[in-house]
């Protein structure tokens, strides 16, 4: 089973200071064709003005990554974490039993883009947590989280696993499936060619019951994220 979304088929909202499109309902977006996928909640693509952001909050019983495209998020949280997070690195909050945090554009001058992704835990009410992590350039997949931190990754409290994908144009890649799990790709970046299907940035594609995969970049340089999720 392939099922894309579009990018021109995601909700948005508009704030002044943020422009957010939604791949599934959130907020004021509500589609009950799209309520997430497997443990997948939620991917946000939030472009936040100048200095401004998300003022402190609240999240219980969720694994919230952060992957910045452009810019950078000053990070603070009631666990007493305070960083910077800069384009390219990835950030995963563990909300646990209970945490308050907030995002801001650490620029006064310059845009922040980045994803905002919610992934629904298997274990509740534990201590938060924070993790953070360039995982570099390499072409091809890069597992940046996973459930065990194996081979330096992110430790996820859920059976699911996130990579990075990067292509120059014209070089293919053999998505790793298996029997009994669910996959998503997010294309950030490029021009994707698979299955008789062709993906552009913003551009989101299910896939269930399936035991090869294959794809093309037709136009590069490309990226994505690509979910390993369970049934």
């Amino acid at each position: 089973m392939l099922d894309v979304i579009r990018a021109n088929e995601r909700g948005r909202a508009h704030f002044g200071w943020l422009k957010s499109q939604h791949t599934f309902s959130f907020g004021d977006y509500y589609n009950p064709q799209q309520m997430g996928f497997s443990a997948l909640r939620v991917i946000n693509d939030d472009e936040v003005a100048p200095g401004a952001g998300f003022s402190t909050h609240g999240h219980r019983n969720m694994e919230i990554i952060s992957y910045v495209l452009q810019g950078q998020i000053a990070h603070k949280d009631s666990a007493g974490n305070e960083e910077i997070l800069p384009a390219g690195e990835f950030q995963l909050m563990s909300a646990g039993k209970g945490i308050y945090h907030s995002e801001y554009n650490a620029s006064k001058t310059a845009p922040l883009k980045f994803l905002q992704i919610w992934i629904e835990p298997n274990q509740f009410d534990g201590a938060p947590g924070y993790q953070q992590k360039d995982f570099g350039r390499q072409p091809g997949l890069t597992w940046v989280i996973t459930p065990d931190g194996r081979d330096g990754t992110l430790t996820i409290k859920q059976d699911a696993a996130l990579a990075q994908l990067l292509l120059a144009e014209n070089d293919s890649v053999d998505f790793p499936l298996q029997t009994g799990r669910a996959y998503y790709l997010h294309l950030i970046q490029g021009e994707l060619a698979l299955a008789g299907l062709t993906l552009q940035p913003g551009d989101g594609l299910k896939i269930a019951a399936m035991d090869q995969l294959q794809g093309l970049a037709t136009k590069g340089p490309l990226q994505a994220l690509w979910f390993d999720l369970p049934t």
